[in-house]
């Protein structure tokens, strides 16, 4: 194993998008791999081709392709930023990786709700990402609905080779120097 793809777990504005790009610039031979950019073009080139209802598998497919094109492409790390809360998804995913000889990290945001709130009220973020909804607001709304979900549940030790969780921004940086380290071990 000389990469690790590293796996961002969390609700919305919870994060996972600044630490990737931070981790990005700091790990050296990395790239993120970002659903959000990929919902963007989309919604912005071909939002005729968005199914209706239920999963969106052409973002699935264009990020599944990116992915693909990296790690038989090239010797990068993988930052991989998208939410990731369902427990069978993350698995199969990671299993993916470890098949391909990758080191599996998974980084949990476990940010107080009254956080995420606050974060979401006074985002900045563009909203060309939404397919389903009109809102952060609505957005994290809807992910804490969906918490009671049996399959959208935290991460756990053993899920991955690491586990890192990230409860307040405090953390990051330590988080962040941690991985830093662990690749630079790796050579």
């Amino acid at each position: 194993m000389n990469r690790f793809v590293i796996n961002t777990v969390g609700k919305t504005h919870s994060g996972k998008t600044t630490f990737a790009k931070a981790l990005e610039q700091q790990l050296q031979n990395s790239i993120v791999i970002d659903q959000d950019n990929h919902a963007e073009f989309i919604n912005t080139y071909y939002k005729s081709l968005l199914p209706k209802k239920g999963p969106n598998a052409i973002k699935s497919a264009i990020t599944q392709t990116i992915v693909d094109y990296a790690v038989n492409n090239s010797d990068f790390h993988i930052i991989l930023c998208n939410s990731n809360r369902s427990r069978k998804a993350r698995l199969d995913l990671l299993i993916h990786f470890q098949h391909k000889g990758f080191c599996t990290i998974l980084v949990h945001f476990d940010i107080p709700e009254h956080v995420l709130q606050a974060r979401v009220a006074n985002s900045q973020r563009s909203k060309t990402i939404f397919r389903t909804a009109s809102t952060f607001e609505e957005v994290l709304t809807r992910q804490q609905a969906e918490s009671h979900k049996s399959d959208l549940s935290a991460p756990k030790e053993g899920e991955a080779d690491y586990l890192f969780v990230i409860q307040n921004t405090d953390e990051v940086e330590f988080v962040t120097s941690k991985i830093v380290d662990m690749a630079k071990s790796l050579k």
